[in-house]
């Protein structure tokens, strides 16, 4: 039980934080210099869209206020077959500026099936993808454009910060969850390409794009499609978007399963990049940042339940064990007392909730299930 014990703590210390401090002691790569002058090539923004009447004027809106150029900017609302007044919205601001455009999706295919739709009408030379709630930093767009200056980069992905009400624990634990994951894509960046990206503020070499099916997940199988292009996935810090995080714990499990759940297909589908010999220190990263941070659960449980078994063996397994207890007491606490606004408590609560997630993805993922639609700001 005691070596039970101390391979699964080592495995958890390696995914959370010796994997990043791995990061910072590998090989970086040669950092060209650019000149600081603009490129403007022809930009496509995608905006895939499922009943989101609420935001969507607001997020086409600030997408033609970026300051880029006007006649090089089209955005192209793709509709999930939507059915409250999303599609009469987007057509109105269609007849008063010609750079956007709806495409409706019938019957509902979901996103993937969406931007797969939407490409062929794309006539950006770089590709945009954008939520339906998705709110840009006016010089996002063009800090994400000048990273195509390096002709080596394929799809670039820019910096989330959460927006959310004063003293929601699950906006705290999205935003600490966040500047944990934009630390790591700064280091992966680094050193090789970024492993995941954020959906919302991602931009792609209209060329390099590669159909998907319906079922796979795009912020995570398209960019690996391009490292298979032998381009590199890049994270541009300065390329800012705000989004509005789920204040309810369930909606946010419910997301986080379904999200955990494509990522096991994207990884099965993908599993060619596992193979070093191929894609060399990329395929560390994808092990190490995905598969093992999607299966953490498992050196956690495992953790825990031989850390009882030897709690008789001295002091130091008693002051583990209990301090696990302590911390999984704490993520049970926030659940039972859901108006308490204590940070640390969310932290704890939040972490246990992606991992429990991740677990009952896992469970699905094995009994075949898959995920193609569903109601996006609800979980």
């Amino acid at each position: 039980m005691e070596i039970l014990f101390w391979l699964s703590s080592l495995a958890v210390i390696y995914i959370y934080i010796g994997y990043p401090v791995l990061l910072r002691f590998l090989p970086k790569r040669k950092q060209e210099e650019f000149d600081t002058t603009n490129i403007t090539p022809k930009v496509t923004i995608l905006i895939p869209a499922f009943n989101e009447s609420k935001v969507i004027a607001a997020t086409i809106n600030n997408k033609l206020l970026q300051n880029y150029p006007d006649e090089l900017l089209q955005v192209i609302v793709i509709s999930d077959e939507s059915e409250d007044g999303t599609d009469e919205i987007v057509t109105e601001i269609s007849q008063k500026d010609p750079r956007v455009t709806l495409i409706r999706q019938s019957p509902r295919q979901g996103k993937t099936a969406g931007l797969n739709l939407a490409m062929p009408f794309a006539q950006g030379d770089i590709v945009v993808f954008s939520d339906a709630n998705s709110h840009y930093h006016p010089d996002a767009l063009q800090h994400l454009i000048n990273c195509f200056k390096d002709e080596s980069v394929g799809y670039v992905t820019g910096k989330m910060v959460y927006v959310n009400d004063e003293g929601s624990l699950i906006g705290d634990g999205c935003s600490a969850y966040m500047k944990y994951e934009n630390h790591m894509r700064a280091l992966e960046t680094n050193v090789s390409s970024v492993v995941g990206v954020d959906g919302g503020i991602d931009a792609i070499r209209k060329e390099l794009y590669q159909p998907m099916t319906s079922d796979q997940l795009p912020d995570f199988v398209l960019p690996l499609k391009v490292i298979t292009q032998r381009k590199r996935v890049v994270y541009c810090e300065q390329a800012l978007l705000n989004e509005e995080s789920l204040s309810s714990s369930q909606s946010e499990f419910r997301m986080r399963v379904r999200v955990s759940l494509r990522a096991y297909w994207a990884m099965l589908d993908m599993k060619h990049l596992f193979n070093p010999f191929e894609y060399g220190l990329f395929s560390l990263q994808l092990f190490s940042h995905k598969l093992l941070r999607y299966v953490a659960f498992i050196p956690l449980l495992v953790a825990f339940i031989s850390n009882g078994f030897i709690t008789g063996e001295g002091t130091f397994y008693s002051a583990t064990f209990m301090l696990q207890v302590i911390f999984y007491c704490a993520a049970a606490f926030v659940v039972l007392n859901d108006g308490t606004k204590n940070r640390i408590l969310g932290l704890a609560h939040y972490f246990c909730l992606i991992n429990i997630a991740s677990a009952m993805a896992f469970i699905k993922f094995i009994k075949g299930e898959k995920i193609v639609l569903w109601k996006p700001r609800v979980g």
